[in-house]
């Protein structure tokens, strides 16, 4: 009879264990070679500033021009794109995962500025937490290390929430450290945002149709005065350092 509870408790402890392994987290598709739809997410927004320096604008406000350059060149490339946010409003990290997981035969993108207290740390960052996501992962980081004197600081597993409950392939992508002197500084500058979205569209069009195939837009040498600023009207002015 004891032999036989100790097997009953053995099987229902496999039986849990199992079940708590094929819960820990959402099945990814890959669709890293198949996408139609990109879905761009511009970090923070609202009442969340993000990384806010002295050398650079609110992490908020220039992920999120970043991300609508991106999303433009994309719809260039004939992607579909669908943005987390447009504007500077806040948009919690549940309903960001809800989202991407709603679109089918999707990428989800992530755009975001580093800060660090040590003000000589510079340098792109690209994460990712399920293998389907590493090949756009690679590719995007590839990419932005063609930009002159840039820094490489890798690629990274993370288990951020918009990466972890993911449903398909979610990259992250650090565009430089606000707290840089250097990077913060050129943060300020649309060509230098237009050139940051360029290369990570060109890697997401490359991921998908091949190499040779992305074309870069015009919108750098026609210098459109709305570009100066990121949307939300907000000029981008020094930031009050942290204390």
């Amino acid at each position: 009879m004891a032999r036989l509870v100790n097997r009953i408790v053995t099987v229902g402890f496999v039986a849990a264990l199992a079940a708590c392994t094929t819960t820990r987290g959402p099945s990814v598709k890959n669709t890293s070679k198949t996408f139609s739809t990109v879905v761009v997410d511009a970090g923070h927004g609202g009442k969340d500033s993000g990384a806010y320096r002295r050398y650079g604008p609110p992490e908020k406000l220039v992920s999120l021009d970043v991300a609508q350059r991106l999303n433009r060149k994309l719809r260039e490339s004939q992607l579909k794109t669908v943005m987390t946010r447009s504007s500077d409003v806040f948009i919690p990290l549940d309903e960001r995962v809800t989202i991407e997981n709603s679109q089918k035969n999707a990428v989800f993108v992530s755009i975001h500025f580093n800060d660090s207290r040590r003000r000589g740390i510079r340098g792109f960052e690209t994460y990712y937490h399920s293998g389907a996501s590493f090949d756009l992962a690679s590719r995007i980081q590839q990419k932005l290390m063609t930009i002159p004197n840039s820094a490489n600081r890798g690629i990274h597993t993370a288990n951020f929430r918009v990466l972890r409950n993911a449903t398909c392939p979610a990259v992250l992508v650090e565009c430089g450290f606000l707290s840089n002197r250097n990077e913060g500084g050129q943060a300020r500058d649309w060509e230098y945002r237009e050139l940051l979205a360029d290369r990570i569209a060109e890697a997401i069009v490359e991921q998908r149709y091949g190499a040779g195939v992305y074309h870069s837009s015009t919108q750098v040498a026609a210098g459109s005065p709305q570009s100066e600023t990121p949307t939300g009207g907000t000029d981008f002015v020094p930031a009050a350092p942290r204390r």
